[in-house]
C-alpha cells in the first residue's frame, strides 16, 4: 500500500484522472484505509467546487490568501 505522502502527492492527479489504472487502484485501496487522506481528499473536492462556483472578484482578499497558502502547502 502507499504511504499519505504518497496519496497527498497524487491527490490532484487522481481527482483530475491522469492517473494510470494501477495508480487509481492504489489510491482507493489507502482511500479505503485512512481518514486523513479520505479528510485532504474531502478538502480538495469541496476546493475544487467553492472555485468552480465562484468568480475571482467575489472571493474576499483574506479568503484568496488562505488559499494560496493552503495550495503552496499541498504543492511540490
Amino acid at each position: 500500500m502507499i504511504s499519505c505522502s504518497e496519496a497527498v502527492d497524487r491527490l490532484w492527479a487522481y481527482l483530475d484522472a491522469t492517473v494510470g489504472h494501477d495508480e487509481r487502484q492504489e489510491m482507493e485501496e489507502h482511500l479505503a484505509l485512512c481518514l486523513r487522506c479520505c479528510g485532504e481528499l474531502e478538502f480538495a473536492v469541496a476546493l475544487r467546487r467553492f472555485l468552480a462556483d465562484s468568480e475571482r472578484e467575489d472571493v474576499p482578499p483574506d479568503v484568496l490568501a488562505r488559499l494560496r497558502g493552503t495550495l503552496e502547502e499541498l504543492g511540490p
